[in-house]
């Protein structure tokens, strides 16, 4: 069973929202707009030849590091041009630039605090006035916190559920149209293992996994009249990136229990290019979700507060 102990996908962030951009939208400016720099010419695509299609973007959330950075990664390899959005202003412009370079695509890079109110409207909205037009949403931003509940700040905890929560709900709602209108799109919702069971000490982080993952179900069928592919994945602990990068390829067996973010995405993308679906990536966490199917509900959290008691 997944345990949002020592998880490598929780993360903190600070507690004091900051927002940037035009006091008409505040939260977010463009790497473009700030810089009055565009993509260097060898990088254009046909798509941005006039009179040729307007080109399309995926958008990845959480993209400065860790998960979203290496969905970013994997996207530029296939082509696929993209909006970056985290609040790493430095990291963010890092990535774009490599992006642009070595894939030869499209790399804006957004920065904005999604755990900020009504964020996932005013994102939407400095797309819209850019006419960057999004097939692909990534809704990889979140973090957690173990411990108590009544331990932490209300404030704190509010800010989790914009981020893990209304931020989808939000960035779904007012990218989702126009895919509708094409009939072509895709959405990635990034949920946890830990959204299959309460966890007692990270209950309201299991909560907000819960809700993504039966929301992103739901929708996946919503959806499948009008061409559009949901995929909803959720990993179990993710392994830190200091230990990634020194151990890429050391072979591990079936009962590691961490995951590194590239089996992750590659496991999500196989996925999307399979029509959508449920991805429950590595085999112990598969095991963990299957198993508690043959143990009474009420059972569940008293064994998970056993593993996870601070």
């Amino acid at each position: 069973m997944a345990s949002p102990a020592a998880s490598g996908m929780w993360s903190s962030i600070p507690v004091t929202p900051r927002l940037f951009g035009k006091p008409s939208l505040p939260g977010a400016t463009l790497a473009s707009e700030r810089t009055g720099r565009q993509a260097p010419a060898d990088n254009m695509q046909p798509a941005q030849i006039p009179g040729m299609t307007q080109p399309t973007y995926a958008l990845v959330t959480g993209a400065s590091r860790g998960l979203g950075k290496v969905f970013a990664e994997a996207l530029a390899a296939r082509k696929r041009n993209v909006v970056l959005v985290a609040r790493s202003k430095d990291k963010l412009e890092v990535l774009a630039t490599e992006l642009r370079t070595s894939q030869g695509i499209l790399a804006e890079s957004l920065e904005f605090d999604l755990a900020s109110p009504m964020a996932g409207q005013r994102v939407a909205q400095q797309l819209s006035d850019r006419k960057l037009r999004i097939n692909l949403l990534v809704n990889n931003a979140g973090f957690g916190a173990r411990g108590r509940f009544w331990e932490f700040s209300l404030e704190r905890q509010l800010e989790m559920m914009r981020l893990n929560n209304e931020a989808i709900v939000e960035l779904t709602f007012h990218l989702l149209p126009p895919m509708i209108e094409h009939r072509q799109g895709s959405i990635i919702n990034v949920s946890s293992a830990a959204g299959f069971q309460p966890i007692p000490y990270g209950s309201l982080y299991a909560a907000t996994k819960s809700f993504v993952t039966s929301f992103s179900l739901g929708l996946e069928q919503e959806l499948r009249p009008y061409g559009v592919t949901v995929v909803t994945v959720c990993p179990g602990r993710i392994r830190p990136e200091s230990q990634t990068e020194g151990t890429r390829n050391v072979k591990r067996g079936l009962l590691d229990i961490y995951q590194s973010p590239e089996d992750v995405v590659r496991e999500t993308l196989r996925a999307l290019d399979g029509g959508g679906g449920l991805v429950v990536p590595g085999f112990v966490n598969k095991c963990c979700v299957f198993a508690q199917r043959l143990i009474p509900r009420r059972i569940v959290p008293k064994l998970v507060a056993k593993m996870s008691r601070p």
